[in-house]
């Protein structure tokens, strides 16, 4: 489906509230937007981002790498003075 919405005063943009409601996106939420390779831009919830990055370094260190772990490595990597 096809959206359509105007720039008004400012650079304000309403979302229309039918990808509001899809998107859970609600007043004061913050949204980023980022270039992609064909001249036009995604929008996404920072919720969205952080979910992304939270997988991606899922990924990278594995299931069963903890924060407590990943404090531990810092410790070595950065002794006490």
């Amino acid at each position: 489906m096809t959206y359509h919405a105007k720039v008004i005063a400012g650079g304000k943009v309403v979302i229309p509230a039918d990808l509001r409601r899809e998107f859970g996106i609600k007043d004061g939420d913050s949204l980023v937007f980022k270039r992609d390779g064909d001249g036009g831009f995604t929008i996404r919830t920072f919720e969205q981002v952080v979910r992304d990055a939270q997988r991606s370094f899922r990924a990278a260190v594995g299931p069963d790498y903890s924060v407590d772990q990943f404090l531990a490595d810092r410790r070595i990597d950065w002794p006490a003075e």
